[in-house]
């Protein structure tokens, strides 16, 4: 059997030095000398989007939510849920189902978080109470902390996983196919399976970080040769994935060029607010 891409990097980027060339797509400066297994798993990360037949085992599901459970969590109101899809009928796809849940749904485990006000609305009507405190964002914060701590005990593990922001395209029918109650939002998707060797999968590089470490104050001119340099790492990238090859700032300009590129989460404010959220 050849080796493929995904386990030839995996073997490839055995050291903390490799580890950060392959992040960043250049030799780094950062120091190696602090270093652990946590560090590995999280600076291998990469999207994985095929998968074995193999199915998540509970006993791994039970795990990672309690990763997940592990994130720091506002005021420990934990306004968030998961709904765990696993792939039904052998991996076909949901009937009727919203295209993003569709292609999702032929993976073995699908994880889609809800930012979810229900529990604590719920909790403070019986009590007699309004919960207008609970009319802001930080649902949508807590489901993103959980998500990711979930994301690294998977990768951790062996397990592959990418996220599904399509799930924000089509909120009120995925909360509709989930049995979603209202004040309760899919936020986003991830698939969960163990990775086909045969499909390499790279680790797309990171922005330099002269873009993004500010020191002391927020520098708001970022060094145009720094965006240029990564636009350059890119490209190679984009090549090895058989993906179009504008390098990096092309393909934001296209992402948010107009509200029409949002595929429909221009509207999702709308979207949210008739979904129950009083959001401010």
């Amino acid at each position: 059997m050849s080796i493929s891409r995904f386990a030839f990097a995996a073997e490839t980027a055995s050291t903390p030095v490799d580890l950060l060339r392959q992040r960043y797509g250049s030799d780094q400066p950062a120091s190696t000398a602090e270093w652990n297994t946590a560090l590995e798993a999280i600076l291998s990360h990469r999207s994985v989007r095929t998968y074995l037949s193999k199915p998540v085992p509970e006993s791994v599901l039970h795990l990672i939510v309690a990763a997940a459970q592990s994130a720091p969590t506002s005021s420990g109101l934990q306004a968030w849920s998961v709904v765990a899809v696993e792939a039904p009928n052998g991996g076909k796809s949901l009937p009727n189902s919203p295209p993003p849940i569709r292609r999702s749904s032929r993976h073995p485990l699908f994880l889609v978080w809800i930012a979810d006000l229900s529990r604590l609305r719920k909790i403070t009507t019986e009590q007699g109470k309004t919960g207008e405190g609970f009319d802001y964002l930080e649902s949508f914060l807590l489901a993103t902390l959980a998500a990711q701590n979930a994301l690294v005990a998977l990768e951790s593990l062996g397990l592959g996983t990418c996220y599904i922001g399509g799930i924000r395209n089509h909120p009120a029918e995925v909360g509709e196919l989930l049995g979603l109650p209202p004040e309760a939002l899919a936020v986003f998707g991830m698939t969960v399976g163990y990775p086909d060797p045969a499909v390499g999968t790279e680790v797309k590089p990171r922005l330099p970080q002269s873009l993004v470490l500010h020191r002391e104050q927020y520098q708001a001119a970022p060094p145009e040769a720094d965006l240029a340099t990564y636009d350059d790492t890119m490209r190679p990238f984009q090549t090895g994935q058989g993906m179009a090859v504008p390098g990096w700032t092309s393909v934001v300009v296209s992402r948010i060029a107009d509200a029409p590129a949002l595929k429909g989460r221009h509207v999702l404010l709308d979207v949210v607010r008739r979904m129950g959220f009083k959001v401010k």
